[in-house]
């Protein structure tokens, strides 16, 4: 019995998490889990898996939830987060929270020694280096959750990283990856929201519109599996078949296949080094599929690609600077504030405006976090 605390249980990954440990309760058992606003998918999880500690946002629900489940522990905030990265009996923290603040709990579980299943690529963007160091320290595993980075991991079981010549990243060019520049000028949220292989959350598939998200998924592998940017690639795959790859020095190349069901590589998350029989939902059918498409990434239509590779190389604080403005300018899209592409334009100025800082430490990083955001609002204000 495997048991688990999940950051971000309300949300897309968290949901399909829960799905697995529903299936397989002799296998796993959820011990506790943070949840977002929606108090009334907070309070079916609650029923359904009888957690020991469950942490919300807003301290008003928590004193609802604790006066409706009196037998369980609730807390709240950012040390509710931290209440259960760290939970004693736990064996893995599943880190499917939304953005940046992931960092600090995920860090407090590295210290905990709990390994970590990680879909929150914002921790290692904004502090790779932090992480990847607490996490070599404590002798605890990161285990990608994401499908690219999942793919590239299961790749390269018993291989030598020598042998590794690159890493290629699939992406499947989202919700515009159609459209040319001067169409996506007067693009709707809708539009963005219509993603055409994946079902993610709003924030994630705008991400995957405007190819921030593989931009992020890049400094992510540069940080997860130690090769500098050069050594990283990013080709266009539309049908979202091949998750990613890795090409040898010999000239080989392996990937790994499968239909567009994140419960893949969850499952292989936290079965791993085994594998969960029938995690996915739908076999994959090469056959009836037939044609595999791919072409070259071109930084001239996705801008936002070619931010996370200067960001990447500049390292220091300007990765946190390219996440903070994205997360904060994608909201202010989907509330109609901004169009489309101002997202890519307010991440630049912010990234123009900001004097790098190398090596930063945690208190530096939450500092340019903030203030970046800052300077977000008051270019739109």
């Amino acid at each position: 019995m495997k048991k688990i605390s999940l950051l971000g249980a309300t949300g897309s990954v968290g949901t399909q998490t829960l799905e697995i440990i529903r299936e397989n309760r002799d296998l796993f058992q959820l011990t506790a889990f943070s949840a977002g606003k929606n108090v009334e998918l907070t309070k079916k999880i609650i029923k359904e898996f009888s957690p020991e500690l469950v942490s919300v946002i807003q301290k008003e629900d928590y004193e609802e939830l604790k006066g409706e489940f009196p037998d369980v522990a609730f807390s709240y905030g950012e040390d509710g987060l931290v209440e259960v990265a760290v939970h004693p009996d736990t064996d893995i923290v599943v880190t499917a929270i939304l953005g940046s603040v992931g960092l600090y709990p995920t860090l407090k579980a590295i210290e905990a020694k709990k390994d970590i299943g990680l879909a929150n690529k914002e921790t290692l963007v904004t502090a790779g280096h932090l992480v990847m160091d607490a996490a070599k320290k404590h002798n605890v595993k990161i285990l990608p959750v994401d499908s690219e980075h999942s793919a590239i991991f299961q790749a390269l079981q018993g291989e030598n990283h020598k042998n590794i010549e690159r890493l290629i990243i699939t992406a499947s060019g989202g919700s515009f990856r159609d459209y040319t520049r001067e169409q996506l000028k007067d693009v709707t949220v809708e539009q963005a929201l219509n993603h055409p292989n994946w079902s993610m959350g709003a924030k994630i598939t705008i991400d995957s519109a405007s190819m921030m998200n593989k931009g992020l998924e890049v400094i992510e592998a540069h940080w997860l599996f130690n090769l500098p940017y050069d050594q990283i690639s990013v080709l266009m795959h539309k049908e979202s078949i091949i998750h990613s790859m890795v090409e040898f020095h010999d000239g080989s190349i392996m990937g790994q296949l499968g239909t567009p069901d994140m419960r893949v590589p969850i499952a292989y998350a936290l079965m791993y080094p085994d594998r969960l029989k029938d995690a996915s939902k739908e076999r994959l059918d090469l056959a009836k599929i037939a044609t595999l498409h791919f072409q070259e990434m071109s930084f001239e239509r996705f801008p936002c690609l070619k931010y996370a590779y200067d960001a990447g190389r500049a390292g220091g604080t300007l990765p946190t600077v390219l996440n903070a403005a994205n997360e904060e300018a994608v909201p202010l899209f989907l509330k109609g504030q901004i169009s489309f592409l101002q997202i890519e334009d307010l991440i630049y100025q912010a990234m123009e405006a900001h004097n790098n800082i190398l090596h930063p430490d945690l208190l530096t990083i939450q500092s340019v976090d903030r203030e970046t955001r800052k300077y977000i609002q008051s270019i739109v204000k």
